[in-house]
């Protein structure tokens, strides 16, 4: 008897056009602890695809992110 596992396609292609290098993204929480665990890329809110290595306190905000977080927030 055995069991085959199929593993979900997962879409690692890095979308990165430089300019957001520059900023601090809003990522899930739960997307930052996989990404240092398992080394898969996360998604922001504005949609940029990266895999997080660098410590982003010392960044400004992105502005996408940031309207994107208010309007969530409604406000």
């Amino acid at each position: 008897m055995s069991d085959t596992f199929t593993k979900p396609e997962i879409d690692h292609r890095i979308t990165d056009d430089g300019d957001h290098d520059r900023f601090a993204h809003y990522v899930r929480k739960a997307d930052i602890v996989r990404a240092n665990v398992e080394g898969v890329p996360v998604v922001a809110l504005c949609g940029k695809k990266w895999i997080p290595n660098r410590d982003p306190s010392g960044y400004p905000v992105c502005p996408t992110c940031k309207e994107i977080k208010a309007r969530l927030r409604g406000g």
